[in-house]
């Protein structure tokens, strides 16, 4: 069963309180004003990249429409609002049979975006728009800062494959999507074992330092773990001392251990320390793993040692210091009545606040240079330049409240790994930086 193909939540049969109080008497206050029907449009953007950042990374739209279609108002929920009086009766007889059945645009999952980009576009009547901001926001700002984390860190490793263990260190349901998110951006396998029945990504564990506490002697922990597991395995080998350790897992194992882990210590020291007596041990295709509150820095600090493979957490989990992206969601344009064939009339907040936007229902473009390298993201509202039609960004994801666009996880991680590599090469640079590229508008 490819439970990614569902289209299942991961703990509630409804989304739909998944929201702020004032979607709902907004709603209301529409309602009874008659401007609930007018045509509306929505934009999610973000006005700048978290400090240092090159690139964005666009994630978790699979988890909107599945928060999309589970939008719904139930028995239970409507009792709540009634009891609580949050909304009037006509509003919960509104409500009684939400569902959402306008238009969803957006940049395809694993698409890199900038300030600015419209990373989704949602259309329809305002009512059944403004109802949706709350839980897109929440998903598309938590799932994209985790998976412009994991591109960093896949790109500070190279071809050395990033394990996701960061469950112990979030939310539990935030675990799943953080896993999820992070196997977007370049992550090989999570430890998380509902991320990988969720959503078909490879899991992989072995033991803990209590695994080798719990025996007499580290041998004892070794021999079972290995009479258990096979002697492809991988020992932990930083519980007493490492060196012993490793001279132990190779006795035990053999030469055909297939990797001893290091979670502590001067890790690029210990690394080549452990290389060389396996080494000279004959383990030479045992791989060495290292884990210990890894980030972006400290992978990249590590390219030069033996290490085959990483193990990442809290920093992971957490977006490495930025745990969202500061996405909004606003009102760009909308009719000028609740007629269908009313024309759209761009609208747009002023602020003096840095908090301003632009009006207008936008296209957006990624605009090439002569060696096919990305050199801007350009962005409009009227018609789109004809040296661009073929390298427009936004897909149709939901039509009528029909989801158009659902995808495998391998897809999405696949064109995440394209797009990056279209960018020019100072977007893999970690040191402070503006965005690689500039955003034009037209």
């Amino acid at each position: 069963m490819n439970t990614a193909d569902l289209g299942l939540p991961v703990d509630v049969p409804s989304t739909a309180l998944f929201t702020d109080q004032y979607e709902l008497t907004m709603l209301q206050a529409a309602l009874a004003a008659g401007t609930a029907d007018r045509r509306s449009v929505f934009e999610v953007f973000t006005r700048r990249l978290p400090e240092g950042r090159r690139y964005g990374v666009v994630a978790g739209t699979g988890r909107v429409l599945d928060a999309v279609e589970n939008f719904r108002f139930d028995a239970d929920v409507l009792a709540f609002l009634g009891e609580r009086g949050i909304v009037d009766d006509p509003t919960l007889e509104w409500l009684s049979s939400y569902r959402f059945g306008g238009d969803v645009w957006g940049y395809p999952e694993g698409e890199v975006y900038f300030p600015g980009s419209p990373i989704l576009r949602v259309e329809g009547s305002f009512a059944e728009c403004v109802l949706l901001e709350t839980v897109i926001l929440s998903i598309l700002n938590h799932d994209s800062a985790i998976a412009a984390a994991a591109s960093r860190m896949a790109s500070a490793a190279g071809d050395r494959p990033l394990i996701e263990m960061g469950a112990r260190r979030t939310h539990e349901l935030a675990a799943v999507a953080a896993s999820r998110a992070a196997y977007v951006g370049g992550f090989a396998t999570t430890s998380d074992l509902a991320a990988g029945f969720r959503y078909g990504i490879p899991t992989v564990g072995t033991s803990a330092h209590a695994f080798t506490l719990l025996h007499d002697t580290e041998r004892d922990a070794f021999q079972a773990q290995v009479d258990s597991l096979g002697r492809g395995t991988t020992l932990l080998v930083d519980t007493y001392d490492v060196a012993e350790a490793v001279r132990t897992a190779v006795e035990v194992a053999g030469t055909e251990l297939g990797a001893v882990r290091i979670d502590s210590g001067d890790l690029l020291l210990v690394a080549h320390r452990v290389r060389e007596q396996l080494d000279e041990l004959g383990a030479r295709d045992t791989k060495i793993v290292v884990t210990s509150d890894l980030d972006e820095y400290a992978i990249a600090s590590l390219a030069a040692a033996p290490v085959d493979a990483y193990g990442v957490g809290t920093q992971l989990v957490t977006g490495s210091g930025h745990p969202t992206c500061s996405m909004v969601y606003k009102l760009v344009a909308r009719a000028e009545s609740a007629d269908p064939t009313a024309p759209l009339v761009p609208v747009a907040k002023k602020s003096s606040g840095g908090k301003t936007s632009i009006g207008g229902r936008k296209w957006a473009a990624r605009r090439l240079d002569e060696h096919a390298v990305a050199e801007a993201e350009v962005i409009g509202t009227g018609p789109v330049p004809a040296e661009l039609a073929d390298q427009q960004l936004l897909v149709e994801l939901i039509k009528g409240g029909q989801v158009l666009a659902r995808e495998s996880l391998d897809v999405v991680r696949d064109r995440h790994a394209a797009a990056r590599t279209r960018l020019p090469l100072s977007a893999a640079q970690l040191s402070r930086g503006e965005p690689v590229l500039p955003t034009e508008y037209v």
